[in-house]
């Protein structure tokens, strides 16, 4: 196994729980995958050797980044090193990091719901995968857009004011029928 070649930087998130490790391989072609529980990583190699770690919680994967989360006990100076040795011996292996069953694709219905998933994709992913997570379309119904907060975005202190703030006002600006923005 060769990880000479393997880049990793990992970065602090809005969450403080979570750190998000960005690598220089593909790790999806596109969507998402989020790991709650081990059990949930089953089939994923990544997901599950990441979570064989003490103290860690959850597992995120987006297109080249990896979000770790640990339990509010442990200290990420403990836990970095050996992550990003895990990540490094994973990633040099010439394997499918992430079981096709666990990547979040959308698909859109109708009109509304088309227009939110394109300012989602377009704008507001973006920035969320930034910050080591991501928003996912849920439903629409009578002007309520419910949306999925992951990654380092599910239990962080400024989801709620991100979801309000950010991503509501910019979905009432550009699509009237939007009244509200719930988290599911």
């Amino acid at each position: 196994m060769t990880t000479h070649n393997i880049e990793i930087s990992a970065q602090p998130t809005p969450n403080p729980n979570t750190l998000k490790f960005t690598v220089n391989k593909v790790l999806l072609e596109s969507g998402t995958a989020d790991f709650p529980t081990r059990e949930s990583a089953q089939g994923s190699p990544l997901a599950e050797k990441l979570l064989e770690h003490d103290h860690i919680t959850g597992v995120f994967v987006g297109a080249n980044f990896v979000t770790v989360t640990k339990d509010p006990s442990a200290r990420w100076d403990f836990l970095v090193t050996s992550l990003v040795q895990t990540l490094k011996d994973v990633l040099s292996q010439e394997i499918t990091f992430v079981a096709n069953t666990n990547v979040a694709k959308g698909s859109s219905e109708n009109e509304i719901e088309q227009k939110i998933r394109e300012i989602l994709d377009a704008e507001i992913r973006p920035a969320v995968a930034m910050d080591g997570g991501d928003i996912t379309f849920h439903s629409y119904h009578e002007g309520i857009v419910t949306l999925h907060l992951r990654g380092a975005c599910s239990h962080c202190p400024a989801s709620a004011m991100t979801l309000k703030m950010g991503v509501e006002n910019r979905l009432k600006e550009l699509i009237p029928e939007v009244k509200e923005v719930i988290q599911v």
